[in-house]
């Protein structure tokens, strides 16, 4: 589950494309197949495994009469032949959450020989205590919502009884969710041949490290640690009354009164979770409005649909200076200060609290005063390209950082992206990942989606950078599919150069939201500018018509630049 987005408004970053296939080990090629989180269909799918091996040793055979065992377990395992380097592994990642994993899969892929340390489970924090099982308790929640809805019920002709819910068995639905996927995951690093490495990796020196007692070499090292709950000073967590999101993810307990502490993406995932199942939820946030990182336009139409109609109420401007669980009969007592003044202003009485804050980086115990970096705020320090920097400013040879541990970008397909991008690296190709292409969501119902810059952060690079900004907006009561659903409420936000047709960023609020993102995401990495987009063709009645009429309705200054492909007789 994402936390909070930082992104630099600087202009983005050519991306290097590359062809994703090893063409140096052309004889094993890896079945290009599904992936979910990372996850490819040969994990479980035996057959498909089976198959590729034997089609591998083949071709191995035919290739080199000579080989030995050795190279032929090798290629079977698909990770490929033993380092000729003089190290243990080619690759080893610290961390075997969907980055490590994503970084994993892609260096197989290159031929890598590779290794991953893993202290805890496989999967990290998305599958194990974030995005995975918090989809499940949004799932219930969106359909608790709808079935609560009697007038929504009523305008399909449709007669619902009242909806009830089993708590333990919706708590059962996310940990199983989360089960199935972490061994999913590991299923398929075995598939490969990746090694897994049980233990706490610490590195010792440049290309070294340990897990557990055992030394081991790499020619390049990726740390991909992750993050934990943030739980700022004062604030006392029992786990059971005052909770972080990994405790509030197993749904214990359904509280009546819930007091929210931060009002962020997970603050807000949750604030729709608790509402649909009959809790009454109050948000503490510092700043002076609630939902301070979405798009101001969005945010305020967020808040009318999605908390102004709820159980909901909020304190704007304070911070919760302590927090003391219920013991003794008395409830969860939060202590309110003014975020300026630092004066008091109340005490709450609550049921539970629940810290949402954001996250920290998990960094300690890594050995980074072996190889002289110091963290910023708990964060590696990184480049463009990942590398680690120490603390004299220059980069530390072989050794990456990405995901959470680096802050560029905490979200888990972000992690998954930079993974990737170092592979591409360390395999000779040089890549740098535009960030400002990558979209992030928040799965409340309606959804809300972005990509790129906000309307502030886009005028206040063009301000810097003199040139124009321009804004367009399509509403989803105009979508047929949307109607048909009885979900009108939304809209689609685009900020674009109309000098150029440069799109700056996209911002959407309504059903699917999460899903519509991609195709403006896509069109940001690949370069594609609003003149050309215009004339894709969307399948009628979908939701992506959205999208089709907010670049549409763009008003770009210049021609088409590039050729229309020329018609097709059929």
């Amino acid at each position: 589950m994402p936390s909070a987005i930082s992104l630099s408004v600087s202009s983005p970053s050519t991306i290097a494309r590359s062809v994703l296939t090893n063409t140096n080990d052309a004889c094993f090629p890896t079945p290009r197949s599904l992936r979910f989180c990372g996850l490819r269909r040969d994990a479980f799918d035996m057959s498909v495994s089976f198959d590729a091996a034997s089609s591998r040793i083949a071709r191995l055979d035919l290739h080199s009469k000579h080989s030995n065992f050795t190279k032929v377990f090798a290629a079977l395992g698909g990770n490929g032949a033993p380092s000729s380097s003089g190290f243990d592994y080619d690759l080893v990642i610290i961390g075997a959450g969907v980055g490590g994993h994503g970084a994993a899969l892609h260096a197989v892929e290159k031929g890598l020989k590779t290794a991953i340390v893993e202290g805890d489970v496989v999967g990290g924090t998305c599958v194990n205590r974030g995005c995975v099982p918090s989809k499940a308790l949004l799932a219930v929640s969106g359909r608790m919502r709808e079935l609560q809805n009697e007038h929504h019920m009523k305008s399909f002709g449709l007669q619902v009884a009242a909806a009830g819910y089993d708590r333990q068995a919706v708590a059962d639905h996310a940990s199983n969710l989360a089960s199935k996927i972490r061994s999913n995951l590991t299923n398929s690093l075995k598939a490969i041949g990746v090694d897994i490495l049980t233990g706490v990796g610490t590195i010792l020196g440049p290309q070294k490290l340990k897990f557990g007692d055992k030394t081991i070499t790499a020619k390049d090292i990726i740390i991909a640690t992750g993050s934990v709950p943030l739980v700022p000073k004062g604030i006392e967590v029992d786990g059971k009354t005052v909770i972080t999101s990994d405790h509030a993810l197993k749904l214990e307990s359904v509280p009546q009164w819930i007091a929210i502490v931060g009002s962020g993406y997970i603050g807000l995932e949750f604030s729709d979770v608790y509402t649909a199942l009959g809790s009454e939820v109050t948000f503490i946030e510092a700043l002076d409005q609630i939902m301070p990182g979405f798009d101001p336009e969005i945010g305020k139409l967020a808040q009318r649909v999605l908390v102004n109609p709820r159980k909901i109420d909020s304190y704007t401007g304070v911070f919760a200076s302590k927090i003391t669980p219920a013991k003794d009969g008395k409830p969860v007592q939060i202590e309110l200060i003014d975020a300026k003044t630092k004066e008091p202003k109340e005490t709450l009485e609550v049921d539970a609290a629940l810290i949402a804050t954001g996250r920290a980086p998990f960094t300690q115990g890594l050995g980074l005063e072996n190889i002289n970096v110091q963290t910023q705020r708990g964060f590696v320090p990184v480049d463009e390209r990942m590398r680690v920097i120490d603390a004299n400013g220059k980069l530390v040879p072989h050794l990456y950082c990405i995901g959470d541990a680096n802050g560029k970008m905490m979200l888990a397909h972000a992690a998954s992206a930079q993974g990737i991008s170092v592979i591409e690296q360390v395999s000779g190709k040089d890549h740098v990942l535009n960030h400002l292409s990558i979209p992030a969501a928040c799965f409340t119902h309606p959804e809300i989606s972005m990509v790129g810059l906000t309307e502030p952060q886009a005028r206040e690079k063009a301000e810097k950078e003199g040139f124009e900004v321009s804004i367009a907006k399509t509403s989803f009561k105009a979508n047929t599919k949307a109607l048909a659903e009885n979900e009108g409420e939304g809209m689609a936000k685009l900020i674009y150069r109309p000098d150029n047709g440069e799109i700056l960023g996209v911002h959407i609020f309504g059903l699917h939201a999460a899903d519509l993102i991609h195709e403006a995401s896509n069109a940001i990495a690949l370069g594609t500018r609003i003149q050309d987009i215009k004339y894709a063709v969307h399948a009628h009645p979908t939701l992506s018509e959205v999208l089709d009429e907010l670049f549409k309705s763009a008003k770009v200054k210049v021609n088409a630049s590039k050729t229309v492909a020329q018609p097709v007789t059929v």
